[in-house]
């Protein structure tokens, strides 16, 4: 763990779960604390420098620019993270901290379907995607709304419903 661990601030590995590990880190835009602000990617989490540890399974979606990382959190809305950026900053590269954080995420995906609605040739619909926890057995099926489609829809519950009975049984999750 000392190899992985060299730089991650002792308030975050202190915050560690048991047998949780270290895969990439990097530092974020300072904001005037007694640690550096840092970035970490475990192989159970996102730990961000606020303190928060935010469950693989629980991000959306990330995307990258050059200043800042802005991910979708389940049920919690996005959140942006500055990065170091700009003159007088010492280039950080955070390409291994992205790919770890793209493969995280993708790990804990087992199924991602779109489902055409109301139509069944509709270009419009919802996405039923069933996640699990790294190294969990427990799966959570989540349906995500497509541009377009309203939730009030009083016949949305009943195709939902359909839709993952048929891709339950066809899938086995």
């Amino acid at each position: 763990m000392a190899l992985f661990s060299r730089g991650v601030p002792a308030g975050v590995r202190a915050r560690l779960e048991r047998g949780e590990r270290v895969l990439a880190h990097a530092p974020a835009a300072a904001r005037g604390g007694a640690e550096e602000p840092v970035l970490v990617a475990t192989t159970r989490a996102l730990h961000l420098p606020d303190g928060r540890a935010v469950p693989w399974q629980d991000i959306d979606r990330a995307r990258w620019t050059p200043d800042t990382l802005t991910f979708l959190e389940e049920n919690s809305g996005e959140h942006v993270v500055a990065l170091r950026s700009g003159p007088g900053t010492d280039g950080v590269d955070y390409r291994r901290l992205a790919e770890t954080v793209s493969e995280r995420v993708t790990a804990t995906i087992l199924v991602n379907r779109f489902v055409p609605f109301p139509e069944p040739d509709s270009a419009t619909g919802f996405r039923l995607v069933a996640r699990r926890p790294p190294g969990g057995a427990e799966v959570s099926w989540r349906v995500h709304l497509g541009e377009g489609v309203d939730p009030d829809d009083q016949h949305l519950p009943d195709a939902v419903s359909r839709a993952l009975a048929e891709l339950r049984d066809q899938m086995g999750v």
